[in-house]
């Protein structure tokens, strides 16, 4: 099992929450579906929990902050320096929505949006370090990004996070973008019936056994399972709405 318990390198897609409109009802949904068990509520900071994977923090899991909202999970780079980096947004063009913020003594959080309105957050690490447990089933595998102008977006990240890309041959422009040697995820134009922005995709032992799982519990399939080079995926959207894809 692939874990880490120090900072992730910067702009490294570090950690991923979802904002619930009901968190009891997402934690069973999301609890059964990936095997995680949950730390304890946090009253001090809104109801705030982790979800462990066999005792490794795999993502976060709070109520929406605007009850308005639509629920998502939301994508956060790893940065260093979370004021500098709101600096490079601001001067690429993207908009800080919430200014570095502690949250205690785990780390400082930033939300903000590129140009094109694409949502995503920062993190940076104290004592609370990220996800410890990934590329296994029940854990983060990947993100990506869906956008109108993926070309003005790679220019956006490689000005906040020196993202270098790589075209993926055959997947319509789709890149993949690092900062050294070894993907970090994806980014790519709209395709048809999928959801725009900063996605998130998770392991599983069985695409179609989570599948399954999603629909029995009113969740529903955007796109049925199909095989690829790197796996068998699916995207999905909880019973609230919020999508997500899997990977086997």
């Amino acid at each position: 099992m692939p874990t880490r318990d120090t900072p992730w390198p910067d702009g490294t897609p570090c950690w991923i929450d979802y904002g619930a409109p009901d968190v009891p009802a997402a934690k069973a949904f999301y609890g059964s579906l990936f095997g995680w068990d949950w730390t304890a509520d946090s009253p001090e900071f809104g109801g705030y929990v982790n979800a462990l994977k066999n005792g490794h923090q795999a993502a976060g899991l709070g109520p929406l902050v605007d009850p308005g909202a639509s629920p998502s999970w939301t994508t956060y780079f790893a940065a260093g320096d979370a004021a500098a980096t709101c600096d490079r947004i601001r001067q690429a063009g993207g908009t800080v929505v919430v200014e570095p913020m502690e949250v205690g003594p785990m780390g400082t959080m930033v939300v903000a949006a590129d140009p094109q309105g694409n949502a995503f957050g920062l993190w940076q690490a104290g004592t609370h370090t990220g996800v410890q447990v990934y590329g296994e089933p029940g854990s983060l595998a990947w993100n990506d990004a869906a956008v109108d102008d993926p070309g003005a977006a790679r220019e956006f990240y490689a000005a906040v996070f020196g993202f270098t890309y790589d075209e993926v041959p055959g997947a319509e422009g789709y890149t993949t973008f690092a900062t050294a040697d070894r993907p970090l995820g994806g980014l790519g134009g709209l395709a048809p019936g999928a959801p725009k922005g900063w996605a998130t995709c998770f392991a599983v032992a069985s695409t179609d056994d989570a599948v399954a799982a999603v629909e029995a519990a009113d969740g529903k399939v955007t796109m049925a399972p199909m095989d690829t080079e790197y796996g068998r995926v699916a995207v999905v959207s909880d019973p609230w709405g919020a999508s997500f894809s899997v990977m086997q």
